[in-house]
């Protein structure tokens, strides 16, 4: 007999609402969820997709752990005790900068990955943290920590009410969008055109979502901060900024003009290949728009000059007044946000606080480059202890991370390594345990990274669809039980964990002034907490605690988790509105327009309006099926445009001799790979593109689907140390490679 369960599609940042059908404990269908309050039906490929990836036999079932050098079925518990056994000693005896911990993308996407390894990092007090952020945001987070004194504070595009959208190296009809959590991303660009809305794209590539655009500029990649600062410049000359009701809030306005003044259209028009009367043309016209937006994504952030693009995207913003207005760009309020704190200076962003053993680069937001991992492990230095055992959280650093092969061998070498991931990949190949997460369907969720970016303040939680195979371990307590272990606990209930956190967080908040429950008893209140689970607890103190919480009944109409479950669609807390100063924390209580760091990597920028490519450079791209290198392993997932081609414009293969369909050889600094042509005017001359996540070839993996039709790793042209200074983030875009046709050997009978 047949049911059905709701879940919020954990498969991409836009987190749709789905109806599932489910027979017995199989997800057998999914269709988008009309009654939810965010998505309302919405669904694309991947969501549709949802019963596959759930059941996906490659999956692991039961923990592995490495006897005599091979990977075996093992118990729970011995899982666990080999995890204590193999991290303790390392912490013991080289203290625990020694142990590393890699967090992967799909961390987001998953309560666990949310609740717990902040606790596991704050236990450990390791300071060797990599993450996905260093090949992806990273630049957002420092030029919003910079700006805005937080580095979680990052504005969104008010995509449901601005009159003009500028886009720069976005695709969110294929990516669904990134950093801006809006399901049905296509239908709402569709809408603003309906309206009378323009959109403009900047992108070397003639994307999906280029060709929706009123106008499409296809920049030379990696300029994005050029063509940027000279929109500002052009902003200023012309007398057109006018930042408004903004003003007040503003510090630096008169410096940022003199920091811009050479960036003329005219001096940064030969980097860009942009024509001058277009860079001006952009300036006006978000100038003169009624309300407009400016949202930048991957393309404008793993370039050399991120952080800067990144920064002048609000700058953009700022001078034409439309940061923290309605159609302009907003700061959500997600309902697991802590209760606001009264407006007023703050303790700030800082950068650099330690840096990296090898190369020293400077810390960022807490974390090290994903791309120093490996010689964080493989080089030894006179300072510090190289990392010697490994925490993998759902992470794939061999493919998404430069230079894979030397990474591998890193791998190899550790003295120990425990990975969460549910399939046993290039990664987790090399772990000693792995520990298995169920399905989505068995997990419970909700997106407390993605609320804090969505165009629309909403909540929403489901509880799992489907109940927990017998064998499996919820992940969240997979999570508190890998904390325990990895702190000397083991052993301990894991309940432990949850308890420890309300604790300290209930403790916390009862002794700040502004605090719904300040000076009430914090035992009183956990004993106030419903739920089946240390989560859900945790998840209903956040939510009490929360701009819309109940305060443990000071509003007793505010939210609560029963509040919550009684909506199963959610709970539509009403659209993006105008918050400064609230949201800001710089010393100075103002948006910091030219802080210090962002001035001193200004005369990098000079230095590139001098600069002009030579030969071919490579960008990334998307695919609507797709998301990093998750879901390669799902036939219905990998056909159609989601392959592993090599991207070129017919006046480069001709002039190369490159024939479509044909192998072509891309070499880097890091390496070479060989993938098919496809010859395509849909990117500019002079630019190449291949997909990311791919280079499913490497012996030892699990993933019979995807390593049948591997592709190859873009990531392996780079060798790790083109970087952006200020973010760490790597430089994946914009790179100089070589392509040559692969010689066909012709061989004769004799």
């Amino acid at each position: 007999m047949s049911r059905t369960a709701l879940r919020i599609c954990p498969l991409c940042e836009a987190t749709c609402g789905l109806t599932l059908t489910i027979e017995g404990t199989e997800v057998t269908g999914a269709r988008g969820d009309r009654d939810d309050v965010f998505s309302k039906g919405f669904i694309c490929p991947k969501g549709a997709a949802f019963g596959a990836v759930d059941a996906d036999p490659d999956r692991l079932r039961t923990p592995l752990v490495r006897r005599d050098g091979v990977l075996r079925e093992a118990t729970w518990e011995e899982a666990f005790d080999a995890v204590a056994a193999g991290l303790r000693p390392v912490v013991e005896r080289d203290g625990p900068n020694a142990v590393g911990v890699v967090l992967g993308n799909p961390n987001v996407h998953t309560m666990a990955g949310a609740l717990y390894p902040p606790v596991l990092i704050a236990g450990l007090r390791t300071r060797s943290l990599f993450t996905a952020s260093t090949v992806d945001q990273m630049p957002k987070h420092v030029s919003s920590g910079l700006l805005y004194g937080d580095a979680n504070a990052i504005p969104v595009p008010d995509l449901d009410r601005t009159d003009h959208l500028l886009l720069i190296g976005a695709n969110p009809l294929e990516s669904n969008g990134s950093l801006c959590t809006a399901p049905d991303f296509p239908g709402r660009l569709k809408a603003l055109k309906a309206r009378g809305g323009t959109l403009t794209v900047v992108d070397p590539r003639r994307t999906r979502t280029a060709r929706l655009a009123d106008r499409h500029i296809a920049v030379r990649p990696g300029t994005d901060a050029l063509l940027l600062a000279a929109v500002a410049h052009t902003l200023f000359e012309e007398d057109l900024a006018d930042p408004g009701d903004l003003t007040p809030h503003l510090q630096g306005l008169d410096e940022l003009r003199d920091a811009l003044r050479d960036f003329t259209p005219e001096a940064v028009a030969p980097a860009c290949d942009v024509d001058a009367g277009t860079i001006r043309t952009l300036a006006r016209e978000l100038a003169a728009a009624p309300t407009a937006a400016v949202y930048g994504r991957i393309g404008s952030c793993t370039v050399p000059h991120g952080t800067l693009a990144s920064w002048l995207v609000d700058v953009c913003t700022i001078l034409t007044g439309n940061l923290d207005r309605p159609g302009g760009a907003l700061f959500p309020q997600a309902a697991t946000d802590r209760t606001p704190r009264p407006a007023g200076p703050g303790h700030g962003f800082a950068l650099g606080r330690w840096r990296s053993r090898v190369s020293g680069h400077p810390e960022a937001k807490g974390e090290l480059p994903l791309s120093a991992l490996a010689e964080e492990i493989d080089t030894p230095t006179d300072e510090g202890t190289p990392v010697r055992a490994l925490i993998a959280v759902a992470a794939n650093p061999v493919l998404s991370a430069p230079d894979g092969d030397r990474l591998d061998k890193a791998l190899d070498s550790l003295e120990f390594m425990v990975s969460v991931d549910p399939y046993l990949n290039e990664t987790s190949r090399h772990a000693h345990v792995v520990l298995p997460p169920p399905p989505p369907s068995q997990s419970p969720h909700h997106d407390f990274a993605f609320n804090t970016l969505a165009v629309r303040n909403q909540v929403r939680y489901t509880r799992p669809a489907v109940p927990l195979e017998p064998g499996r371990m919820a992940e969240t307590e997979i999570m508190a039980r890998l904390v325990l272990a990895a702190t000397g606990l083991h052993g301990t209930d894991p309940s432990a964990v949850d308890d420890m956190v309300i604790g300290q967080t209930l403790g916390k908040t009862v002794t700040e002034p502004h605090s719904p429950v300040h000076g009430r008893d914090p035992q009183e209140l956990a004993a106030q907490l419903t739920g089946v689970s240390g989560p859900e607890r945790r998840l209903d103190m956040m939510l009490r605690l929360g701009p819309y919480g109940d305060g443990f009944g000071a509003r007793p109409d505010g939210l609560t988790l029963d509040r919550l479950l009684a909506h199963p669609h959610g709970i539509d807390l009403g659209p993006l509105a105008s918050r400064l100063p609230q949201p800001l924390k710089t010393v100075s209580g103002k948006v910091e327009l030219l802080p210090e760091p962002i001035a001193g990597d200004l005369p990098r920028l000079r230095a590139a309006l001098r600069e002009r490519p030579d030969g071919l450079v490579l960008v990334g791209r998307r695919h609507l099926r797709s998301n990093n290198s998750w879901m390669h392993n799902v036939p219905a997932l990998t056909g159609g445009s989601n392959r592993c081609t090599l991207h070129i414009h017919p006046d480069d293969a001709g002039r190369l001799g490159v024939r479509d369909g044909a192998p072509v050889r891309l070499k880097g600094a890091g390496g070479e790979v060989t993938a098919p042509a496809e010859v395509t005017d849909a990117v500019r001359p002079g630019v190449v593109s291949l997909p990311h996540g791919w280079g499913h070839d490497r012996p030892g993996t699990r993933l019979g689907h995807a390593s049948g039709n591997p592709g190859v790793n873009v990531n392996q042209l780079l060798d790790g140390r083109a970087l952006d200074p200020l973010s760490g983030n790597a430089v994946l875009n914009g790179v100089p490679v070589e392509v040559s046709p692969v010689a066909e050997t012709i061989s004769a009978l004799t």
